[in-house]
């Protein structure tokens, strides 16, 4: 059974790829999506921008360059402390529904250009300038540069290969007209694999850290258990659940610490810091502002995401001549279906931006419905819980689709700017049986542990304890999954001498 479907579905995206186009187009975020339709200008001259609004456009795209919005992010995790590793970007918090975020696909290839530049994530172009550099090193075959770029298009600015093999196989056949096998695309990955920096085009963690240490061994260190331990224990190792690694390959305390060590140093981000910029410094472009008017809210979507697209006079013009045309040779019948495809192909593009844009208002306008109190105050603790099927059901789309959208996505309020995931959680139960969103839980839990003395930190146990006086039904080991989430240590190793 299991079989069967998923013949039909590899077979329904091979007939739909209109299908898998606008799927892309809901994941892009905002400061990816002029790149996008710069390369369908480029690629179809029966599209066009309106003369009226390109102007207005290019403006904004000026605007948004100068005035991004800030994003702090966390540092990479490259410690010596290993009990507190941050890797929380890319594990499963088990949170419901969230998980569904971790799907990514916001990366579209195109050619380096002056527009470019003006682009927000300088970071970005960087990454992709290197990693073209290196591409021009390699001896290929035309065909092999063609997947070689669609690759290297697709690797994500933490230099991640998010895509699938079999997507990249479709993305080279609808867009590209060439035809691969995987065999062919894995070969390429391989290839790719050993550019700088190490661990670049790994399609996950586990991956990325195993082609730095292969690396490393490579060039005479000694790693081999560090491989193993990422290789046979890595679930462990996510979960931190040393011991059992400990125990799995018989090592004495020194040891383990030196292999914690190994991994640790390690970069979790092998394209995070290309291009001499630090990650406080990047900054990202809101898909929404949400202002307070008097009590009451009021959603837009950024102007960047509403371009006015039309069909070229010119094209339409020529088909009327053709079809004006009595009898047709050959060539004219081939000229006329040349034209009337380029002219289909332009309004179903046109046709899915502007569904883009409905589902993107529609989705967030439940959102902001749905945490109504939050976006008037700003306070976490207001957050009511929220899933993918709440959103789903509200806007009557389903849940993947609901995803998509909120991957990668952010909205720019009074109080900051956040992304939408940051709105999803599940939900607790308290003493009187009212539903509380996990993350007021967690709000808490944080002020607790950041009022503790440092000289006497607050237990898991007792944590619980106050957790429970304030009215919250939760359970010890919950309250130990919430705040390894929040990357808080045990608090053996929040203790200050």
């Amino acid at each position: 059974m299991a079989l069967s479907q998923s013949l039909q579905q590899k077979l329904l995206q091979k007939l739909s790829p209109q299908q898998i186009q606008l799927m892309k187009l809901l994941q892009v975020p905002t400061q990816n999506l002029e790149e996008r339709i710069k390369e369908e200008l480029e690629e179809n001259p029966a599209l066009e921008l309106e003369d009226a609004n390109k102007d207005e456009y290019d403006e904004a795209n000026d605007e948004f360059a100068e005035n991004g919005t800030e994003e702090y992010e966390e540092a990479d995790g490259s410690t010596e402390d290993y009990e507190n590793i941050d890797i929380s970007d890319y594990v499963q918090d088990g949170d419901d529904d969230i998980a569904d975020y971790k799907l990514r696909d916001d990366n579209y290839g195109g050619e380096e250009d002056e527009e470019r530049r003006t682009l927000p994530v300088k970071t970005e172009a960087s990454f992709y300038e290197m990693l073209v550099n290196q591409l021009g090193l390699l001896k290929l075959e035309e065909k092999q540069y063609r997947i070689a770029e669609q690759i290297v298009g697709s690797i994500d600015e933490d230099g991640y290969l998010r895509r699938e093999t079999t997507a990249i196989v479709d993305d080279l056949a609808f867009r590209q007209n060439i035809i691969a096998t995987e065999e062919e695309v894995e070969a390429v990955i391989s290839m790719i694999q050993r550019f700088d920096p190490p661990g670049v085009a790994a399609r996950d963690l586990q991956e990325c850290l195993l082609l730095q240490l292969q690396r490393q061994k490579e060039e005479g260190k000694n790693v081999n258990t560090a491989i193993t331990a990422i290789r046979k224990y890595f679930d462990e190792f996510t979960k931190k659940h040393y011991d059992k690694i400990q125990r799995g390959l018989d090592l004495d305390d020194d040891q383990l610490k030196e292999v914690m060590q190994q991994i640790v140093r390690l970069n979790p981000k092998p394209g995070g810091n290309i291009g001499g910029m630090n990650k406080a410094e990047s900054y990202v472009v809101p898909d929404f502002f949400i202002m307070n008017n008097s009590g009451k809210l009021e959603l837009t979507l950024n102007s960047r995401n509403a371009p006015e697209l039309r069909i070229s006079e010119g094209y339409r013009d020529m088909l009327k001549e053709y079809d004006r045309g009595a009898k047709k040779d050959k060539r004219q019948k081939e000229a006329v279906l040349f034209i009337k495809q380029k002219i289909d192909s332009a309004k179903w593009f046109i046709d899915a931006i502007k569904q883009r844009q409905h589902t993107l208002l529609s989705t967030m306008t439940s959102i902001m419905n749905h945490q109504h109190d939050f976006f008037l105050t700003g306070d976490e603790t207001m957050l009511k819980p929220m899933i993918l099927k709440d959103i789903a059901e509200k806007t009557g789309l389903d849940i993947s689709t609901v995803s998509r959208v909120a991957n990668s996505k952010f909205v720019q309020t009074e109080f900051g700017t956040y992304r939408l995931k940051f709105f999803f959680s599940e939900s607790l139960s308290t003493e009187s049986g009212e539903e509380v969103s996990t993350r007021e839980v967690k709000k808490i839990l944080s002020d607790f542990i950041e009022g503790e003395s440092k000289k006497k930190p607050l237990s898991d146990e007792r944590l619980t304890e106050l957790l429970q006086e304030k009215g919250y039904n939760i359970a010890r080991r919950t309250v130990a999954k919430y705040r390894e989430q929040l990357n808080i240590p045990v608090a053996r190793l929040r203790k200050e001498l």
